[in-house]
């Protein structure tokens, strides 16, 4: 995943040191969770925690890498959360019934 390791660099950058330990261990913990809910619903958490982090970045810093990386992960979290919905099923093409 290229986008944890963007989101991790900037926490170094920015020294946040706890941040970037914080990514670590809930990948780590996704690793279980991708086995029994599928590796869709495994990143989808993993961007969904990113998500949140960068925003509280935002809100603590300005600075416009924060708000790229948050625009290209929140975009990834929005594609992958699409896998997971149920799709809908099709009206009745036939209105006789």
């Amino acid at each position: 995943m290229d986008l944890v390791e963007k989101v991790k660099e900037l926490c170094l950058e920015l020294e946040e040191e706890n941040l970037a330990k914080a990514i670590e261990r809930f990948i780590t913990l996704t690793h279980g969770i991708e086995k029994t809910r599928g590796e869709a619903f495994a990143k989808a958490s993993i961007y969904g925690f990113l998500e949140g982090i960068l925003t509280t970045l935002k809100m603590k810093y300005s600075n416009e890498k924060i708000e790229t990386l948050l625009n290209e992960v929140k975009t990834a979290r929005e594609e992958t959360e699409a896998l997971l919905r149920k799709p809908r099923p099709p009206l009745l093409v036939d209105n006789d019934l």
